[in-house]
């Protein structure tokens, strides 16, 4: 059976036209907060789930040693920047899907889905060949042994599941594009449940060491698919996108689909990219300092991913009201929810700046003899690192809200630009002392990791600022996807 044709049919009429809209009484409208809420809190929780994971493959491999801990750390950032960059059509199918739902054109939703679900599975041959290539991509970095052996041993696995992370990226972004994202709660959560129990079964019981995380993660991932997918072809989704029938790939929606993908994916991989450099930087100083910055960085996801899980409603919200044509009322949702996410995360920062010290003794071997280190250096890093989150809730809001116009080729030329002109150079300067780094000839300040952790303060603050100039400039609202 052939995919079908758009038809008069394919409109709902009774739908509303604008997303989180509410009429006073004399006619003029009104951001609907309650609206806002019963989509935002969801993702919301959502993303903390996706923080729990983290946390969870954390607090495992910390188990393991401070080698592992540091393992984790030179190699967790690349493999998620290599997931990143062929996740961009899965990334995309948010935009897709919410632009599809404002227009009421409900069929190309489903077909969006099925593009990132096939994106997935064509992605399998080119993580195979990366996952062999991992002694190759670290050599230049001259890691300690110890350190390289744990890095290998995750990347490996972690790599050859990256396909299933795409997949279920494309399968969540139709329930949040359509606002269904309690959907997207309930298969997170089956994921984090999973993601614990392998991380048990794969290091403790079977003394996997820190491959067992990475297989944890690739089987807990496998559970998500094949959850999201058996409610995506659920009788009310088949009836109203017709999600049994348009699963035959074409290639004019795919190409039409890695235009706005590529980008995306390109962008998201530029910024992971540069953590992924980040993070090997420091580990290059030593166990401490990598671990310590591991550390740190799963403390940051408590306050990033909920903040991306609001900032995501932004896309959702943004992407139906111009799917409604009123790029107006988009320039006033996207405005609201850059504020709310800048809000969120603010205060979030600073519950990390006063809880942070006391939790990281939770997140290392107290008889490894490096662990009195590493508390000591994490508890100075967890001030700078809960400075920056304003600016990071202002980037993101900003980032998503543009995401959901289709808004991502300018984007991805700042983050690309900041990232490795300004925030990798930046790090090197202040992290290494002379004789540390790899090019003698460029300066070398000896601030370690506090150093390295003080450039990210000035990247994320420099995105916001580029961000939000392009959002004020309205040059948007004249993007058609």
């Amino acid at each position: 059976m052939t995919t079908p044709a758009p038809q008069p049919a394919d409109r709902d009429a009774t739908a509303p036209r604008r997303p989180a809209q509410r009429l006073r009484a004399d006619g003029s409208a009104h951001v609907d907060y309650a609206a806002v809420a019963s989509l935002a809190l969801p993702l919301m929780v959502n993303s903390s789930l996706q923080a729990v994971i983290s946390l969870t493959d954390t607090w495992f491999v910390g188990r393991i040693s401070t080698e592992a801990m540091a393992g984790m750390s030179a190699i967790f950032w690349l493999a998620f920047c290599v997931v990143m960059l062929i996740g961009g059509i899965g990334l995309a199918v948010q935009t897709f899907v919410a632009q599809a739902e404002g227009a009421r054109r409900h069929w190309r939703a489903s077909r969006a889905t099925w593009n990132g679900l096939w994106a997935g599975l064509a992605a399998l041959p080119f993580c195979v060949l990366l996952a062999g290539a991992g002694p190759w991509i670290l050599a230049p970095f001259g890691l300690e042994e110890a350190i390289v052996r744990q890095a290998l041993a995750f990347w490996q696995p972690r790599l050859l599941g990256a396909p299933l992370v795409v997949m279920l990226w494309a399968l969540i972004g139709f329930f949040n594009g359509i606002a269904r994202t309690r959907v997207t709660v309930l298969v997170t959560a089956f994921v984090c449940v999973a993601n614990a129990v392998f991380n048990r079964l794969f290091i403790v019981e079977l003394g996997w060491g820190i491959a067992g995380s990475a297989w944890a993660t690739n089987m807990s991932m496998l559970c998500g698919v094949l959850c999201a997918l058996a409610i995506f072809l659920r009788p009310e989704f088949r009836q109203r996108y017709r999600s049994h029938l348009t699963w035959r790939p074409q290639a004019a929606p795919i190409l039409r689909d890695l235009r706005l993908g590529l980008p995306m994916g390109i962008m998201s991989s530029a910024e992971m990219a540069s953590t992924a450099v980040f993070s090997l930087m420091l580990t290059r100083l030593g166990p401490v300092d990598g671990a310590a910055t591991q550390i740190v960085m799963m403390f940051t996801s408590v306050a990033y991913l909920p903040g991306i899980g609001l900032a995501l409603s932004g896309t959702t919200l943004v992407g139906q009201a111009v799917g409604a044509g009123d790029v107006a009322w988009a320039r006033r949702l996207g405005k609201t929810m850059i504020a709310l996410t800048t809000l969120y995360m603010g205060v979030i920062g600073a519950l990390l700046a006063l809880l942070g010290p006391g939790l990281l003794p939770l997140f290392v071997n107290a008889l490894d003899p490096h662990a009195a280190e590493v508390v000591a250096l994490g508890s100075n890093l967890v001030w700078v690192a809960a400075a920056y989150q304003l600016f990071d809730g202002l980037q993101l809001g900003t980032s998503f809200s543009l995401r959901g116009a289709g808004d991502v080729r300018v984007p991805t030329l700042i983050f690309f630009a900041i990232s490795w002109g300004v925030f990798v150079p930046l790090t090197y300067v202040l992290s290494f002392a002379p004789g540390q780094g790899w090019f003698e000839a460029v300066p070398q300040l000896g601030f370690g990791a506090l150093g390295g952790w003080i450039a990210v303060l000035v990247d994320v603050v420099l995105l916001a600022a580029a961000l939000q100039w392009r959002w004020r400039s309205g040059r948007w609202q004249a993007i058609r996807i």
